[in-house]
């Protein structure tokens, strides 16, 4: 692995995670027409290149986090002195509520479906190997979205405030991005909040604060794994792997920046468009790799 690969991968990683795109979709397909037989690369580098990613995120709304964390230490203490009223809360005790609301879903991944596996398993499986054709699928439904969201958003006048089921609906939106590759998790959570009325500027910064605790949980358990294997440490890639979860932590800040100045000028609708030309083009090429 040389610092350069690895500098490349650092950026593709933190251009697609934060760009409404789908990093895990645009790695498959980049893997499957041009690493067949190569192998990818080494899952300790892929795993603290997201957590670069997670830096960037870090970077940008580390204000944003510490309102957070301090609300979430008076909301302890309004509980336990019965002060807590859900109908009137500040800004950003409901954004926190709010949150944690929509990381529910993402507790249907743990379940248990059978034979031992979970149902993330289960889901993962339907993208291995030389499937691309329910890749393709994935990536039309993020255009769907993306493109409805940023019609409907144009439409309407009066914003909404997040309500609960709309925190739920967008929690639901980020299980799918975790389940399938293909589908944004930036995009799906983004476009369902505006769906939904929520103004775009809020619901950036909502789906990137919702996506720590995922990302976090993610790559703690691959983390894991990959120290599990043999030579999962490998000393010779701690300059390669410094250099990459740069570059990602850096080109992830310059696409969150990026995005937010896209969706003031009312361009986030061409992200769809670009993820049904590649959906469609998936699609068929799937279909022609079958028969």
């Amino acid at each position: 692995m040389s610092i350069i690969k690895a500098i490349f991968s650092g950026i593709i990683q933190g251009l697609t995670e934060f760009l409404p795109i789908s990093s895990s979709g645009h790695l498959m397909l980049f893997r499957h027409f041009f690493s067949e037989g190569e192998g990818g690369d080494p899952l300790m580098l892929t795993v603290m290149l997201h957590m670069g990613t997670l830096l960037a995120v870090l970077i940008l709304y580390r204000k944003t986090l510490l309102t957070l964390l301090k609300e979430a230490l008076y909301l302890v203490r309004d509980v336990f002195k019965g002060k807590f009223s859900f109908e009137n809360m500040n800004p950003d005790r409901a954004m926190l509520i709010m949150l944690a609301i929509a990381c529910v879903p993402l507790l249907l991944l743990m379940l248990p479906v059978g034979g031992g596996d979970l149902l993330m398993d289960k889901v993962s499986a339907l993208t291995t190997g030389d499937k691309i054709l329910p890749l393709g699928f994935f990536f039309l439904i993020t255009a769907a979205l993306l493109i409805f969201g940023s019609l409907q958003s144009e439409r309407i006048k009066k914003h909404a405030k997040m309500g609960v089921l709309t925190a739920f609906l967008v929690g639901f939106a980020q299980l799918a991005a975790a389940a399938f590759p293909g589908v944004s998790r930036s995009g799906s959570t983004i476009s369902t909040g505006m769906i939904f009325g929520i103004p775009k500027n809020y619901m950036v910064k909502f789906s990137f604060v919702l996506g720590i605790p995922a990302i976090l949980a993610a790559n703690l358990v691959e983390f894991k794994h990959a120290l599990s294997l043999p030579g999962g440490f490998d000393k010779a890639l701690f300059l390669p792997i410094t250099a990459g979860v740069a570059a990602a932590a850096i080109s992830g800040v310059i696409a969150i920046k990026a995005l937010i100045i896209i969706l003031k000028r009312d361009m986030f609708k061409y992200f769809g468009y670009y993820c049904l030309v590649v959906g469609v083009v998936t699609v068929v090429v799937g279909f022609v790799q079958m028969f």
